[in-house]
């Protein structure tokens, strides 16, 4: 008998929120915060967007039949984040997981190891990132596995219900309520972008408007 561990109580992230941060970008984060982004993970193709709460995934490095349960425990909208436990050679997300998931509504998928199958990927337009491609793949063995316990990747701690937020320029995750704390100040500094492009299509230097200017100024 298999060891599978499966957390079905899982409290994710409100749709509300979820839908603010498809009209945000990691990369405005990226001006406030090191330590959510995963950086050793790239996208399948670009443009890329996914943002959803995410399922965990764990499996030791060769099996991967919790990848396929965690299917069964999805939700519409989820983003299934996988960890292979330290195995970044071999592939656990190919083609027929990702059909499978596409047609279940999954939003996208974190693979902390290697995905296969790519073409067929592109094909279905689902969004992946991974630390790479491979044709060595994981098999369906009923070791072990768990789902929606947490993980982590990159040093990132990532529980189910967390917040996936990704683009083309990376991956953050964002707890529930760090997410609420700073959807504001993300959308804030966004929206002033606008007005930065119109003191710049006036003349002022973009040193000026950022304050870079002051460390000049007299220390010559």
């Amino acid at each position: 008998m298999g060891n599978f561990i499966i957390n079905k109580d899982i409290k994710r992230v409100p749709v509300e929120l979820v839908d603010r941060f498809r009209r945000l970008h990691p990369s405005t984060l990226g001006h406030l915060r090191d330590g959510v982004f995963l950086t050793s993970l790239r996208p399948n193709k670009r443009p890329i967007r996914i943002v959803g709460p995410a399922l965990t995934v764990r499996i030791p490095h060769l099996d991967s039949t919790a990848v396929h349960l965690s299917l069964d425990v999805a939700q519409p909208g989820d983003v299934i984040v996988v960890s292979m436990s330290g195995d970044y050679s071999r592939a656990c997300w190919g083609g027929m997981v990702t059909y499978a998931a596409a047609k279940k509504g999954i939003a996208g998928a974190i693979i902390d190891g290697c995905i296969c199958d790519v073409e067929e990927i592109l094909g279905l337009d689902f969004p992946v990132f991974s630390r790479g491609i491979s044709p060595l793949t994981t098999r369906i063995l009923g070791i072990e596995g768990e789902i929606g316990f947490t993980v982590a990747i990159d040093g990132v701690p990532i529980n189910s219900g967390d917040l996936v937020f990704a683009d083309d320029d990376g991956v953050a995750i964002l707890s529930q309520q760090y997410a609420e704390q700073i959807a504001d100040i993300l959308e804030s500094k966004e929206n002033g972008e606008s007005e930065t492009k119109r003191k710049i299509d006036s003349g002022i230097p973009l040193s000026e408007i950022s304050g870079a200017a002051r460390f000049l100024k007299g220390g010559e």
